[in-house]
Formats: C-alpha cells, sequence, structure tokens
C-alpha cells in the first residue's frame, strides 16, 4: 500500500474527499514555496509524500489561479515553481501576501462546503463554525492562540503520519483569527 493509497479516501462518494484532498494537497505545496523558496513536482512529492503526478497537476492549478509562476531555469525536463511575484507598488510584505492567499483559499474551501455538504455522508453533514467577540489585553489575545494551538496539538502529527489517524478521520479546516476590532471610520459614533 502507498500513501496515495492511505491517504485517499476511498468510501466517500463523489468529490467530497477529493476536494478535501485538494486543499490539503494545496496548502501543503504552498507551505513548501513559501519555505525553500523554488520546487520542482517531484521535489515537493518527495519531501511532502504524494506522487510527482498529483504534485504537478496543483502546481499547475496554482499557477493557473495566479498564486505561482514557473521559475526561470535553464531548459531541461525539469520545471520548477515559485510563488508569483507581486509588484512592489502591492505595498505588502511576502507574508502579508501569503496570509492573504491562505485566507482566500479557507474561504474558497467554506464556500465549496456551503454548496457541497448535503453530498457528503450523513455523518459528515454538520459544521462547527462559531464566532465570539471578547475583550482582552494583547497578551490575553496571545494566551488564547496558545491555548488553541495546544488544544490542537494531539492531532497535528496525524497530517505526516497516515497510519496514526483513526478509522473515519477526515481532513477538516480548523481557521482561527483573533484580531482587534478596529473602531469604526471618522464620523461614526464611537461603538465600545
Amino acid at each position: 500500500m502507498t500513501q496515495d493509497d492511505v491517504n485517499t479516501p476511498h468510501d466517500q462518494p463523489g468529490s467530497t474527499g477529493e476536494e478535501l484532498r485538494e486543499h490539503e494537497v494545496r496548502t501543503a505545496l504552498l507551505d513548501l514555496l513559501a519555505e525553500v523558496g523554488t520546487v520542482t513536482a517531484t521535489e515537493a512529492a518527495s519531501r511532502l509524500g504524494y506522487s510527482s503526478g498529483l504534485c504537478s497537476f496543483h502546481l499547475r492549478q496554482l499557477a493557473r489561479h495566479g498564486y505561482i509562476e514557473e521559475a526561470p531555469h535553464s531548459g531541461g525536463r525539469a520545471r520548477p515553481w515559485r510563488m508569483r511575484q507581486r509588484t512592489p507598488a502591492a505595498g505588502k510584505s511576502t507574508a502579508e501576501q501569503f496570509g492573504d492567499l491562505a485566507r482566500g483559499l479557507e474561504d474558497e474551501s467554506w464556500q465549496r462546503w456551503l454548496t457541497q455538504r448535503d453530498e457528503a455522508p450523513s455523518e459528515w453533514r454538520h459544521g462547527e463554525a462559531f464566532s465570539a467577540v471578547a475583550y482582552l489585553t494583547p497578551d490575553e489575545m496571545s494566551r488564547v492562540a496558545d491555548a488553541i494551538r495546544r488544544a490542537l496539538a494531539p492531532y497535528q502529527d496525524r497530517e505526516q503520519r497516515p497510519l496514526a489517524r483513526p478509522d473515519g478521520a477526515r481532513p477538516v479546516a480548523l481557521i482561527t483569527r483573533l484580531f482587534p476590532l478596529l473602531p469604526h471610520a471618522t464620523g461614526d459614533a464611537d461603538q465600545d
């Protein structure tokens, strides 16, 4: 059995499992590109544990949607990719641009879930979405973030160790955004 066999959700009808995996693969590729700068499909496959064909397909998809681009190379069959070069006028650092991209992928996955959840197996048709506003100091906000990270820590190794996943486990997007709410624009009443 290959790692692709272990990672592929065989018992999910339709494309729901494939779409969850697409998000997982694309996110892993973007993380890798952010870390190493340029990568070929073969290098990505070696580092991430996916097949080179799967990595090649998703690298091309990310390029098609404008997230990455081919890196300059000296020819040959190797096709290196890199994060898409932004113009300096964009005014954002690479980290900020990567954050925007990650949030866009998260939002895209959420919208796909909302429109296609009726196709998921019945036990997976509910989502857990919630939000809250709390009055915190910067230190308290950091402590809340640390508590969330600690709560998720027991599950983190399952991405890299497919055999550690219990039967029935599926990739689940876990998204937390902690940020201070800024005052309304000048002219609006001050609302706390």
